[in-house]
């Protein structure tokens, strides 16, 4: 028999209501989700994927019980986000947060098309042997991978803070195979408010509306802006010795306060006007509070976490 050694890496994110019910696990209504989500089609799970899915969201949700989250559900974008990440990483073998064009997590995310805040775990496994590909491996490796982020002790617990983290309510999972390689993402989603017509990309001195909707369930309270140069490429030695990532931009670009936000407030909504001087990526974040405050103070995002992931793209 040939002898096989087996190597894996975690990489750790950075470091930083309207609750969900359980979620429903049921398989028809996800693969409803699935069918009916059009975006990044090529790295849309089969069924018997998705049920890997549900599997694994079973063995999140319970890590999160254990310490008095509430549940999430999954997400159909951040899981095919997750998925071309994975296939991506196994097939050019690094383990990283970055992808090859050197973006980070909100930058795919927001690229796919999606708004809310993304955090990422990332678990990596590689042998010189072969893997037996079915399903059973899969979720042994999922399971393998879940169980090192909660094993995590302070202060290098990075996943497992994220994994309990109370304000999430949806996830994405990824997962890619082949006979000596394996991957495995968690994007934990914070998804709160409701955006329409956001702009991908703008010139220069150009003017944005940010149209968000919060339900009612809170005010506008803070938002914070970065800017990132465009990702340049990564050679695939660079994103082996890559660790963890910041979950903000290269430059603090501008921030909103509560009491200018309540002047863009009409009932629920808010049409919040931006413009970007510079060429560059803008990393939008948005914090909600339950209360509304209309007048000048000091006030703090501490303890507080980001409602949106926006990201919009500022070229001549």
């Amino acid at each position: 028999m040939r002898k096989m050694s087996i190597i894996t890496i975690l990489f750790a994110i950075s470091i930083l209501a309207f609750s969900q019910e359980s979620p429903n696990s049921d398989l028809d209504y996800y693969r409803q989700l699935n069918n009916k989500e059009q975006r990044l089609s090529e790295y849309r799970d089969d069924d018997e994927s998705l049920m890997l899915k549900l599997k694994q969201l079973a063995v999140i949700n319970s890590s999160r019980k254990r310490y008095k989250a509430p549940p999430v559900k999954l997400d159909i974008l951040a899981s095919r986000v997750a998925n071309m990440m994975c296939r991506e990483a196994a097939e050019n073998k690094f383990v990283s947060h970055w992808n090859l064009a050197g973006e980070k997590p909100y930058h795919r995310y927001a690229f796919a098309g999606g708004y809310d805040h993304v955090s990422e775990n990332v678990f990596g496994e590689w042998t010189n042997g072969e893997y037996d590909i079915s399903s059973s491996t899969i979720l042994d490796k999922m399971r393998l991978g879940h169980e090192g982020f909660m094993k995590e002790k302070a202060p290098y617990d990075g996943h497992k803070k994220n994994i309990i983290d109370k304000a999430h309510n949806w996830v994405g999972i990824g997962f890619y195979i082949n006979s000596g390689q394996f991957r495995y993402y968690e994007e934990f989603i914070n998804r709160y408010l409701t955006f329409t017509n956001i702009p991908s990309q703008l010139k220069p001195g150009e003017q944005a509306i940010i149209n968000v909707d919060t339900g009612g369930s809170g005010y506008l309270y803070f938002i914070s802006i970065y800017r990132d140069d465009f990702p340049k490429p990564f050679k695939q030695s660079q994103l082996t010795k890559s660790g963890s990532y910041n979950d903000y931009g290269e430059e603090t670009y501008k921030n909103i306060p509560a009491w200018d936000l309540y002047s863009y407030r009409k009932g629920t909504s808010y049409a919040i006007p931006l413009r970007f001087s510079k060429e560059g990526l803008y990393y939008i974040q948005l914090f909600t509070d339950k209360k509304e405050i209309t007048g000048s103070g000091a006030i703090s995002t501490k303890g507080k976490s980001p409602v949106s992931g926006i990201v919009i793209s500022v070229r001549k």
